[in-house]
């Protein structure tokens, strides 16, 4: 999944970038409210975490412009202010949820999990493909009813090709879901993850398309 952090405190975003990264998602970081609002109106993004205070543009007005442009995406506000009534303006202007600096990073990333699982609604964490059955919401995968251990960077990669079973999805399409816009490492760097995936649920699992991608076959 796809987060925006929207921060001008830049030790502080490229902690949370470099954390939740590891935690398995791709994050994007901007340091100023017009920007952010660029990227959240154009990006594909899951959540976004969109501090207040923010040079040009501060985050309620960021926040109030998304939803007036008809955005529904998850938005998790940080700020080092406190009060009911900030955190009540936060809410009125549309966010979804509010942590007040300094905030514990453990909770930021149950937060998180706590709003994607939300915006999913009451559909199942749970993408079945033939003998595969995989937890997006546990970060758990079975095979035959045999758990399967996986980094979550392999978690990444296989969830994206899960969610279009039987579809091509291109290594650009994976590179930009599992890592990021900002990614400027090798490409084939795909290509060594799907290799450690078919290792470890069998050749047959994920089909290579010539100039095209990868598509999950249902085993």
């Amino acid at each position: 999944m796809r987060l925006l952090i929207v921060e001008d405190e830049k030790r502080l975003a490229i902690s949370l970038a470099r954390g939740l990264t590891a935690e398995g998602f791709a994050v994007d970081v901007v340091h100023d409210g017009a920007e952010g609002l660029h990227r959240a109106t154009d990006g594909a993004y899951d959540l976004v975490i969109l501090d207040i205070m923010l040079p040009g543009m501060n985050g309620y007005r960021v926040c109030a412009a998304l939803r007036a442009a008809g955005h529904d995406v998850p938005v998790l506000m940080l700020t080092a202010k406190d009060g009911e009534y900030d955190e009540a303006e936060g809410l009125d202007t549309g966010a979804d949820d509010y942590l007040t600096k300094p905030f514990s990073y453990v909770v930021l990333v149950a937060r998180v999990r706590a709003l994607l699982r939300r915006r999913g609604g009451t559909g199942s964490p749970v993408v079945t493909v033939g003998a595969l059955r995989m937890d997006t919401a546990a970060r758990r995968l079975h095979l035959d009813g045999k758990e399967i251990a996986l980094t979550a960077k392999e978690f990444a990669v296989l969830e994206q090709l899960a969610l279009r079973a039987g579809q091509v999805v291109s290594k650009a399409e994976i590179l930009e879901h599992v890592w990021d816009f900002a990614y400027d490492g090798d490409p084939n760097i795909v290509e060594v993850y799907v290799s450690t995936l078919r290792r470890k649920l069998g050749a047959a699992a994920i089909r290579t398309v010539r100039g095209a991608g990868y598509r999950l076959e249902a085993l």
